[in-house]
C-alpha cells in the first residue's frame, strides 16, 4: 500500500517537472523557428559562432518538437500513469540532459536556466529509475 502512494506521488512529481520543462520549450521553440536570428528571444546570433548552426531553426525545431511536445507528452503519460511513462521519463531525463550538455559544450559562459534544465534532466532520469525499479518489486 505505501508503495502504491509513494509511486503515486513520484508520478505526479515527475509529471509537473516534464510539465514545466514542455510549457518552457513550447513557445521558446516556436520563437525560434518564427524568428531564427533569435531576436524575439533576444539571444544574439554569436552565440552560434562555434556549433554547427546558422541560426536557431535547428535548434528550435528540436526544442519544439522534443523537450515541448515531447516532455509534455510524457507529463500528461506520468499523471495518468500511462503504461510506458517510465521509461519515458527515464528517455526524456536522458535527452534533457544531453540538450543542455551540448549547449554547454557550443555555447558559453553557462546560463543559470541551463543549470535549473541539467537539474529537471537528473530529477527526470532519477525518479524514472526509481518507478522503473518498484515496478520489478
Amino acid at each position: 500500500m505505501f508503495l502504491l502512494k509513494a509511486e503515486k506521488s513520484i508520478s505526479v512529481t515527475l509529471g509537473i517537472i516534464q510539465s514545466v520543462v514542455a510549457l518552457s520549450a513550447i513557445p521558446a521553440g516556436i520563437l525560434m523557428i518564427i524568428q531564427p536570428d533569435g531576436s524575439r528571444l533576444g539571444i544574439p546570433l554569436e552565440l552560434l559562432d562555434a556549433s554547427p548552426f546558422s541560426d536557431f531553426f535547428i535548434p528550435g525545431m528540436f526544442l519544439f518538437l522534443i523537450n515541448g511536445l515531447g516532455q509534455g507528452f510524457a507529463g500528461i503519460s506520468s499523471f495518468i500513469q500511462f503504461k510506458f511513462y517510465r521509461t519515458l521519463g527515464f528517455i526524456f531525463g536522458i535527452i534533457l540532459i544531453l540538450w543542455i550538455i551540448i549547449q554547454v559544450y557550443f555555447v558559453n559562459p553557462i546560463h543559470f536556466l541551463q543549470v535549473i534544465y541539467f537539474v529537471f534532466g537528473i530529477a527526470e532520469v532519477v525518479l524514472a529509475l526509481f518507478l522503473l525499479n518498484s515496478k520489478k518489486i
